[in-house]
Parts: structure tokens; C-alpha cells; sequence
């Protein structure tokens, strides 16, 4: 009478640790894949292990610029993130809010090529997508 409740606890605790451990699983994944590299990359290429790149690929391609509505970005040019002052900061946080998801690999691309640097927190949450739309 015993043999099927405890058949289902073992069942449920089997599920649980498998549950935990495939989620180990895709976080140590996803932080492989957004990690930059720890060898430098020769020739001036880009090594593509990671969402925003130290040089643009797309500019050998002569990729042509592609706008979200954000023209404005363009006084921001050469000017680090630390440097945003609190508007500029919300003009950037406005901007990506209202880009669709699929929107956002060229978003990030155009700015790369505009020479536009986004602010941490805004470039944290959009490896997070990025990551989760690959693997997820």
C-alpha cells in the first residue's frame, strides 16, 4: 500500500535534482558563450565569441548604417558611458525599450557602427536576451 507513495516522492526528488542540474547546465553555457576571450585576437578580427566586439566585421562589409528612430544617439559619438549624464542614460533606456526583440542585434550593430558606446546596465540586459534568444 506504501510502494506507491513512495515511488512518487523518490519520483519528484529524481525531478527536482535533474531540474537544478540542467539548469547549471545552461547558465555555465550562457556565460561561455558572453564571456570575452582570454587570447587576444590577431590580424584585427574579430574573434566572434561575443556580442559587442572590440572591431566590426559588418564595417568590411561596408554595412550601411540602419536607424531606430535614434538619430539623437549620434551627439553621444566617442563619448564614454560613465560620461552619460542621467538623460541621456533614460534617451538610451526610451530607445531600447521600445525596440522589438528582433530588432535589437542590428540596434546594437548600428551603434557599433556610429561609434556609440550603451551604458552597462543597458548592455548587460540586452547579452542577457541575446543569450536567452540563442539558447533559449
Amino acid at each position: 500500500m506504501w510502494w506507491p507513495l513512495i515511488i512518487f516522492c523518490v519520483l519528484v526528488v529524481l525531478t527536482l535534482v535533474l531540474t537544478e542540474i540542467n539548469e547549471r547546465k545552461k547558465k555555465n553555457s550562457i556565460t561561455e558563450v558572453v564571456a570575452s576571450p582570454k587570447e587576444p585576437v590577431a590580424d584585427g578580427e574579430c574573434c566572434g565569441t561575443h556580442l559587442f566586439c572590440e572591431k566590426l566585421e559588418t564595417l568590411r562589409d561596408g554595412a550601411k548604417i540602419e536607424y531606430y528612430d535614434d538619430e539623437e544617439l549620434d551627439d553621444l559619438q566617442g563619448i564614454p558611458p560613465t560620461q552619460y549624464t542621467p538623460q541621456q542614460h533614460q534617451l538610451f533606456r526610451e530607445i531600447y525599450e521600445t525596440l522589438q526583440p528582433t530588432d535589437i542585434r542590428g540596434w546594437v550593430r548600428s551603434l557599433q557602427l556610429r561609434n556609440v558606446e550603451l551604458p552597462q546596465d543597458i548592455r548587460e540586459e540586452i547579452v542577457l536576451i541575446i543569450s536567452e534568444m540563442n539558447y533559449g
